[in-house]
């Protein structure tokens, strides 16, 4: 989808999530954050990308959020939230997403941009498909990604 629906409110919050990217890449991690926000507008959860310093390539934020979700939070509740990610869910952590019934995604760079990042860095490519999130859960909703916050977010993938 595009940036089209995509509002103000929203950007702020994918700049938090822009923001715990840019954290993970200084603690040595791959750039990428999520913020999961309720109905309300309330921030209930945050984290950053800790591959590295976790020690697990699972340790992805939009995985552990739906994890935290489905740990703390109702059914209506998890699918009246909004989850604001620096990077489209890879399709590990769109599963997740689906299987914890989270609400709309909005992300501020898409999969196929991280995917031509990547190649044009000379990085390997990850170890599963760039597939967008409706392609792993189809009845997703799911806006982005977000011109300027792209940017940002390309900046911060360089090597």
């Amino acid at each position: 989808m595009g940036e089209s629906g995509i509002s103000d409110r929203d950007r702020g919050f994918l700049r938090l999530a822009v923001d715990r990217a840019r954290e993970a890449r200084r603690a040595g991690d791959e750039a990428f954050g999520t913020v999961l926000v309720n109905g309300d507008g309330e921030v209930l959860f945050s984290d950053r990308n800790r591959v590295v310093t976790g020690g697990s390539p699972l340790l992805h934020p939009e995985f552990t959020a739906a994890g935290w979700a489905l740990a703390n939070l109702g059914v209506r509740e998890r699918a009246r939230c909004t989850v604001y990610t620096s990077g489209e869910h890879c399709p590990m952590c769109a599963a997740a997403h689906g299987w914890a019934g989270l609400g709309r995604i909005v992300y501020a760079s898409s999969a196929g941009q991280f995917a031509t990042w990547a190649r044009e860095d000379g990085r390997p490519a990850a170890p599963v498909a760039p597939l967008g999130i409706t392609d792993v859960v189809p009845g997703a909703v799911a806006d982005g990604p977000d011109p300027e916050l792209a940017r940002e977010v390309r900046e911060l993938h360089r090597p």
